[in-house]
């Protein structure tokens, strides 16, 4: 006979599966489960067949329930009560699986995130999975492609080197939940062959920029000039159409003659119109707001504004050229 009773055993030595039971605060069914299992064993069994569990069966099912709240298997579980592994090795192992599974809910909660935010097509929302689950050597690769197709056979040489640096996401071991979403964000700028393409050639003016004065970088390039003026202009509350903007205008037509080495006229005015409205691409102010969220930097000033204000200043007054 395989009995259960609840009756007290051996002068209280002993308990029964009830008793242990209330003590545990776990369901008869359940201590029964552990023992059926061999995790919780009895000391013996009575005549009648009925199990009776020693004074450390308490203990033991105390640590069991606790293994179970944390997630353990059960086999696991039988091997640190038995000792047969120790605690410290299991819960080191087990916090690092957990570490895994928190990364993937972050992933998962990155995309439903940006899907609920911005709202996007079945197709576009599995690539967007895609790309959260990619690995820290495929994340580089689709940033080196990325940064090859903008940055090769320019003229400059090792110029670029610390830019195409500056311009590379690093997700950090243990990213928070933005840094996720900022990365997600971040690869879908950089499959957007379009952006690659403005992008190449805002840095092919630049490059242009570097054979008017057959030398090293010159600091600062037109771009520069026109964030530093249209700035301040922008400041002030100076409009681009107004009067007062004229003297910003000519301020900045004359830096850049002097950067560039060139007359100021209107062929340099529509050559600066141009180069301006070739980096005036918002899509380079997200890729560098998502790029320090990632890295952890200072979030950097947009720079579509001064660049709006220096091409509407700048076509305003080659017009009447």
């Amino acid at each position: 006979m395989d009995g259960d009773g609840d009756g007290d055993g051996d002068g209280g030595t002993l308990c029964s599966i009830g008793e242990l039971a209330r003590r545990t605060g776990l369901t008869v069914k359940t201590v029964r489960f552990y023992s059926d299992r061999g995790i919780v064993t009895p000391a013996e069994r009575t005549p009648a067949g009925y199990r009776r569990y020693g004074p450390d069966a308490v203990a033991r099912l105390a640590l069991v329930r606790t293994l179970r709240e944390l997630g353990l298997g059960l086999d696991v579980i039988r091997q640190v009560v038995d000792q047969e592994l120790t605690l410290g090795d299991v819960a080191a192992q087990h916090a690092a699986a957990l570490d895994v599974q928190i990364g993937v809910l972050r992933l998962q909660r990155a995309v439903l995130a940006a899907v609920a935010r911005r709202g996007h097509t079945p197709e576009e929302m599995a690539r967007m999975h895609r790309l959260a689950r990619l690995t820290e050597d495929e994340r580089r690769r689709l940033t080196d492609d990325f940064l090859t197709g903008v940055f090769t056979d320019l003229d400059g040489g090792d110029v670029y080197a610390g830019p195409r640096r500056s311009l590379t996401p690093e997700l950090p071991d243990d990213p928070t939940d933005e840094q996720v979403q900022a990365w997600v964000e971040l690869a879908e700028l950089i499959l957007d062959p379009g952006f690659r393409a403005s992008l190449r050639r805002a840095i092919e003016d630049h490059a242009g920029h570097l054979s008017d004065r057959g030398c090293g970088v010159p600091r600062p390039d037109v771009v520069a000039l026109a964030r530093d003026h249209a700035t301040a202009a922008l400041a002030s509350g100076t409009a681009p159409e107004s009067p007062r903007a004229d003297q910003v205008v000519a301020a900045l037509t004359a830096d850049c003659a002097r950067v560039l080495g060139r007359p100021d006229d209107g062929d340099l005015r529509r050559l600066l119109r141009q180069r301006l409205a070739n980096a005036n691409d918002p899509r380079r102010d997200r890729y560098v707001h998502l790029l320090a969220l990632i890295n952890g930097w200072p979030p950097p000033e947009p720079l579509a504004p001064a660049l709006d204000w220096s091409v509407t200043a700048l076509s305003l007054r080659t017009s009447r050229a």
